[in-house]
């Protein structure tokens, strides 16, 4: 959001804070949030990096296309361990899971 809007709506009486605040989430669950959508995003990378579509991917996890665009949209549905097999089903690396990984913390800093 910009400046300009944000400083229109604190002038309106609005309040501006982030999805944390709003819903108040400790910081284990924040964290828990952004190594998700972390997560998701590499693989949304890695996929179209190998050049596999959502179809092929879940071909190659014995699931579903619809699966996988939930996975790669950060569904609360669905769990850490399969968001794990989707990266590794992209035939991403533990190497490019740490740079991932180095990403998030770039951001987090």
């Amino acid at each position: 959001m910009s400046t300009a809007k944000l400083k229109r709506l604190k002038a309106a009486s609005w309040k501006a804070g982030n999805a944390r605040d709003f819903l108040q989430l400790s910081d284990e669950e924040a964290m828990l949030v952004e190594l998700k959508l972390m997560l998701t995003d590499a693989i949304k990378a890695s996929r179209q990096k190998r050049g596999l579509s959502q179809i092929d991917l879940a071909k190659k996890m014995g699931s579903s296309q619809s699966r996988v665009a939930k996975i790669e949209a950060a569904d609360p549905s669905v769990s850490l361990d399969l968001i794990m097999r989707a990266f590794f089903a992209t035939g991403a690396t533990r190497r490019e899971l740490q740079r991932a990984f180095g990403a998030g913390e770039k951001l987090a800093a």
